[in-house]
């Protein structure tokens, strides 16, 4: 049945089928091993309280929070503020690229937002400063990793809702792998930076910029500690607090920023757009997950791990590749509902934290972002800065690797992600 159900669904991938419709016919198979006769009565059930979840309902809020303080016009007072602190040095636009990935990730905590929106401004900026646009492009597509990383995070939201694992804890727990994957980024911009002999921005380092750019900043520098602080210290509830950034923003951007009423329609226009992409994807997912589930896939799966269960290290460099793997080919959404109902308990066995867990597969299927073939950020990438599709596929792989070096590490050394989390609590 598996075989029947991964074959189907490879078949309608490659024919380019809409995802959530590839997902249903592969339910559809599923039930043709099982019972037609449960097919009626489970698909319309499982679809519909697959996304009845009030933990749920925070995705839209904190994706129109974000595309809200985005038409705003904050986006460009973040990237002033970046550039004012790391600008002057050797390469420094790559500098501000990564850095403003890190601020960005508190916006919107979406990888393909971030590449689009830095992505048509950076990349000919610098070009112009001597990088090459494959390099640049693919800073911009790497670097954009870090927005589901560090809060909010919509992936962290999905996962928490399927595991009842809390979000605040999730949100601290990625801030500092995050920020590493942010350092290695900058040493591989440093690197370029001195091999090719970049020019230094004449400007050069202002106390006063700093101050002037990070005031102008600082309601869209709030927006990220409004949200973690608010979750963390049991204020509000995640999906509370999606309701607050959204309120938050509103006011922000019509008292201070440039958000009008026809701004704020088309926000809530693509965040609808996005979001009922994401909904109805939780929801086809939800029907194979069953079906998975009825059919003891689950159980078969931790039988094949028995020998291994003893070594937490190695059970989770096998699901971690799995995911991986998984995430190559499938959108996003779709790879994390399916298997995190498979992967946690045999995780749980296996004596690893719900949370360390959380953040490998967050991080497995955010880089499957940038992976080819299917990594959305790399279309974007290659779209945005006008180079082959194969160009970009070959500039990613550094980018990839080092990517997976820091996954590895946060792997070896669970304290990484949960030193923040044991503060707090």
């Amino acid at each position: 049945m598996v075989l029947a159900i991964l074959f189907v669904f490879l078949v309608h991938l490659f024919l380019g089928v809409p995802l959530f419709i590839s997902l249903l016919l592969s339910s559809f198979v599923g039930f043709l091993f099982i019972d037609m006769g449960l097919a009626v009565r489970i698909m319309p059930q499982q679809f519909f309280s697959g996304i009845d979840s009030f933990a749920l309902l925070a995705i839209p809020l904190f994706v129109l929070g974000g595309n809200l303080l985005n038409a705003s016009g904050l986006t460009p007072k973040l990237m002033a503020f970046s550039k004012s602190l790391v600008g002057h040095y050797k390469g420094g636009l790559g500098y501000v690229n990564v850095t403003s990935s890190v601020f960005f990730a508190g916006v919107n905590g979406s990888a393909v937002a971030d590449t689009t929106a830095l992505g048509t401004i950076l990349v000919p900026a610098m070009e112009k400063e001597g990088y090459s646009k494959g390099f640049a492009a693919g800073l911009t597509a790497g670097s954009s990793l870090i927005g589901p990383i560090i809060p909010p995070s919509i992936f962290m939201i999905i996962y928490s809702s399927l595991t009842n694992v809390s979000v605040g804890d999730l949100f601290l727990a990625g801030i500092i792998p995050g920020l590493i994957l942010s350092v290695i980024f900058m040493l591989m911009n440093w690197v370029y930076a001195h091999k090719h002999d970049l020019k230094v921005n004449e400007e050069g380092f202002s106390i006063r910029n700093v101050l002037v750019t990070g005031y102008q900043a600082l309601p869209a520098l709030f927006a990220p500690l409004l949200i973690v602080f608010s979750i963390v210290f049991g204020i509000v509830t995640p999906t509370e607090s999606g309701a607050l950034i959204v309120i938050y923003s509103i006011i922000v951007g019509l008292t201070i920023g440039t958000l009008n009423w026809i701004l704020l329609k088309k926000a809530i226009i693509e965040s609808m757009k996005l979001t009922s992409a994401i909904f109805i994807i939780i929801a086809a997912s939800s029907i194979l997950t069953w079906v998975l589930g009825y059919a003891e896939v689950p159980k078969d799966f931790a039988k094949l791990l028995t020998p291994f269960i003893d070594n937490i290290t190695l059970v989770l460099f096998i699901l971690s590749g799995i995911t991986f793997f998984v995430g190559m080919l499938m959108e996003e959404v779709s790879a994390l509902v399916l298997l995190t109902p498979i992967f946690a308990p045999i995780a749980l066995v296996a004596g690893v934290d719900p949370i360390h867990l959380g953040i490998i597969i967050t991080m497995n299927i955010t880089i499957a972002l940038i992976t080819p073939p299917m990594g959305a950020c790399l279309y974007v990438a290659s779209a945005v800065s006008k180079i082959p599709l194969m160009t970009m596929f070959r500039e990613i792989l550094p980018f990839i690797f080092f990517a997976l070096i820091v996954l590895t590490i946060v792997i070896l050394f669970p304290s990484i992600v949960l030193f923040l989390p044991e503060i707090f609590n």
